[in-house]
């Protein structure tokens, strides 16, 4: 079975941190954002990923590159030149996808995260026997998104509504879907949205079953949402694998340290932090609704609340980060100083607080 994985272009809602890698090499609980979607897609069967990337595809696969040996998957790339919309890259990956056994494939959207019940998206596909399936998802804000109004009985989805200003329903698309191989024929070769051309049409012909996803989903292509993302993912873990989080006098709520981390004594860690690897926390520091990323150095009594900490960045003792700052890579924040909401570039030296949310270039 195959996976296409719509990567995309800069990732620019996310910067600082894609000005060092592109957004699906960017850590999420202490792992790539895109090896969680490459693990779930192996665990449902999938023996072939394909990329579909236009920004820095020789970074990308240099580093999937160990990751094909250790989960024994076959990670392949097709390149856009242009921008392709969501649609396009099937029908540039065609040769790769449709290889003239039948079987579906899967197309997911590089910003989801959720729990991947891919193995129940396996069987109810195969249960309604039609072309597509779509997972969705309950939102509590419908107008802000496309809406998927459907059978609620069956799945059938009857149409899509674009931002509805009047409630039409509370279902949008999750960014993950399961397709025929016929699917491909009714993509031409061009920038071409999935959501507002293709799927329409397979509607319209009473082809399209859309199943409601358990549990939780976010987008987390931007700094906030990253952090709720963060929170549900613990919440998730909490649920389905407690042994993965960490436990201690200095944890409290869900929390998840790397175990080459160094944390100091008196230090107070949660809820919703994730600590990457060879991270150093001194003694004293708080840390809530955040993540520090590998490598990243905090000096003692400083706190860090609802921020990201890049790659091996430096927080003088004493600091106060908060309220959606971004540290990149390697920045270095001298003592005693506060940033609130600023979003500093990598390489950076801080040397005066940030007293409201700017970006530091």
């Amino acid at each position: 079975m195959k996976a296409l994985i719509l990567v995309g272009g800069f990732g620019t809602r996310l910067r600082p941190l894609t000005l060092s890698l592109p957004k699906p090499l960017v850590d999420f609980a202490n792992k790539p954002m895109i090896l969680h979607q490459i693990e779930a897609l192996k665990e449902a069967g999938v023996d072939e990923v394909v990329l579909a990337i236009n920004y820095q595809p020789e970074v990308m696969m240099r580093f999937l590159k160990d990751f094909e040996a250790k989960l024994g998957i076959k990670i392949t790339c097709s390149q856009e030149r242009e921008p392709m919309g969501t649609a396009g890259p099937l029908a540039l990956a065609r040769d790769k996808l449709v290889d003239g056994s039948g079987e579906p494939f899967f197309v997911l959207n590089s910003d989801v995260i959720s729990e991947y019940p891919l193995k129940q998206m396996i069987a109810f596909h195969k249960s309604h026997g039609k072309e597509a399936t779509i997972m969705v998802t309950k939102v509590e804000e419908p107008s802000k998104y496309g809406v998927v109004v459907m059978d609620d009985a069956t799945g059938a989805v009857q149409r899509f509504v674009e931002k509805p200003q009047i409630f039409v329903g509370n279902k949008i698309n999750a960014g993950i879907y399961l397709l025929s191989p016929q699917t491909v024929d009714r993509i031409e070769l061009r920038p071409t949205s999935m959501e507002k051309e293709i799927f329409p049409a397979i509607a319209a012909e009473k082809q399209l079953f859309a199943m409601v996803l358990p549990g939780f989903w976010m987008d987390i292509g931007q700094p906030k949402d990253y952090i709720t993302g963060l929170r549900l993912y613990l919440e998730s873990i909490r649920r389905k694998s407690p042994e993965k989080l960490s436990i201690g006098a200095h944890v409290v709520g869900n929390v998840m340290i790397d175990p080459s981390a160094r944390i100091g004594s008196g230090c107070l860690i949660g809820p919703d932090v994730a600590v990457g690897p060879d991270c150093v926390i001194e003694e004293g520091v708080r840390l809530s609704r955040c993540t520090v990323m590998r490598g990243a150095q905090i000096r003692k009594h400083s706190c860090v609340s609802g921020s990201i900490i890049g790659w091996h960045s430096k927080l003088g003792q004493w600091t106060r980060i908060e309220n959606m700052t971004v540290l990149g890579e390697d920045v270095q924040v001298k003592d005693e100083l506060y940033s609130n909401g600023g979003v500093v570039l990598p390489h950076k030296e801080i040397k005066t607080s940030i007293l409201k949310p700017e970006i530091v270039m």
